[in-house]
């Protein structure tokens, strides 16, 4: 009896394992997934607008409309509706985020993502480059 009980034991036992396992590979895939990479050709494009007060300013005004929310003041990613969100909300400060040339950025503002959306028919392209200067200058 004792060795039924045993077995019993060691099968549920290898189940849980199994189980776990499954979920840690499922859940190293989704976050690959949410791995966001702007498109090679993207990545020379340059910014038409001139980064001055005029754009800066704009910028500004746009990003605290469209961006803020999310991203957060600061462009820290940690706006009030972050915490609701299925991912976590990029933060411009940070060096991997920084080292994106303006036409990457540009693009992904351009085109979104779930649960960001796209800017096209929200924002003009000189605004979307504005957005682009403003948030380059977030430290």
């Amino acid at each position: 009896m004792k060795k039924v009980i045993n077995l019993k034991l060691n099968v549920k036992m290898g189940g849980l394992l199994l189980l776990s396992g499954a979920f840690l590979c499922a859940f190293t895939i989704q976050q690959e997934v949410k791995k966001w990479d702007a498109p090679a050709s993207s990545k020379g494009v340059k910014n038409p607008v001139a980064t001055n007060a005029e754009s800066l300013t704009e910028g500004k005004s746009l990003y605290a409309k469209h961006c803020k929310s999310c991203h957060g003041a600061a462009g820290k990613g940690d706006g009030p509706k972050a915490a609701n969100l299925d991912v976590s909300c990029k933060d411009f400060t940070k060096a991997d985020f920084k080292k994106q040339s303006d036409g990457e950025i540009y693009w992904k503002i351009t085109n979104g993502r779930d649960p960001m959306p796209t800017f096209k028919s929200k924002a003009s392209n000189d605004e979307r480059w504005e957005i682009v200067n403003y948030i380059r200058t977030l430290k």
